[in-house]
């Protein structure tokens, strides 16, 4: 079976040698650019791997032409963010899923690293993403432009091995991609008819918190957790805010 890794990159060039370093063991790498405007065009290319630019609309699309892009050359696909890195061991367990033909994709756990510190609650752990696609039996749903949605033509199987995720630097990026989150998930909502109620205020913040902390046992973080479930559960309600003023309240 042919692999193809891709790697979506917009101004990656801090990560993206040392991603390509963690998936050679790929028969080809692909790095599917949206013009970066950095130097990661030239490192990717150093480090080996073909480069592929194509103008983003947004992710579910641009997974979707990725895969159109490789179909001629390859049987699966994994995708691989360039803040990722493949483990040997994931290396190898790949590499023997993708000889059994009665799987359209396999969803990979995650270790994710949040400002430097392995996050095992709270939502971070197993981070289950379908990323080991194959060919012509997988595609992304084109109305999920944000947390895609892959469709698969037949039965998932679940690796063991996680990929490891260096997610969020520090809490500044943090609290953008959250606001970012917050905001699309108030007009998909909105796109819905959904109003806000008064106990949303309320009640939702505080269903957030306790899905985080006790649910999902951010609790074993310790401080980090707690911080991480409150700041999810603020998020919760600035969603409930946006949404108001979307229907035209103050």
């Amino acid at each position: 079976m042919r692999l193809t890794v891709v790697i979506l990159t917009y101004n990656e060039a801090v990560h993206i040698q040392a991603c390509i370093e963690s998936v050679l063991f790929a028969d080809q790498v692909v790095v599917f650019d949206s013009f970066s405007q950095d130097d990661t065009v030239r490192r990717a290319e150093q480090a080996g791997a073909r480069v592929i630019q194509h103008p983003f609309e947004h992710y579910a699309s641009q997974r979707n032409a990725a895969l159109d892009a490789v179909a001629p050359t390859s049987d699966w696909v994994l995708f691989v963010d360039a803040d990722e890195r493949v483990t040997p061991e994931l290396a190898v367990e790949v590499r023997q899923a993708i000889e059994k033909p009665d799987r359209a994709g396999w969803r990979v756990p995650r270790h994710n690293y949040l400002f430097g510190r392995l996050t095992r609650g709270a939502g971070w752990f197993p981070d289950y993403q379908t990323r080991l696609l194959r060919i012509g039996a997988a595609r992304y749903d084109p109305t999920r432009q944000v947390h895609e949605l892959v469709e698969l033509d037949g039965p998932e199987g679940t690796l063991a091995n996680p990929l490891i995720h260096y997610n969020y630097q520090d809490t500044a990026q943090f609290h953008r991609k959250q606001q970012i989150y917050s905001a699309y998930d108030a007009r998909i909502l909105y796109e819905q008819g959904v109003r806000p109620k008064p106990q949303n205020y309320v009640l939702q913040p505080w269903r957030q918190f306790w899905w985080r902390f006790v649910t999902l046992k951010g609790y074993l973080d310790g401080w980090h957790g707690l911080r991480l479930s409150a700041w999810m559960a603020w998020y919760e309600l600035r969603k409930y805010a946006q949404l108001r003023r979307m229907w035209g309240g103050t």
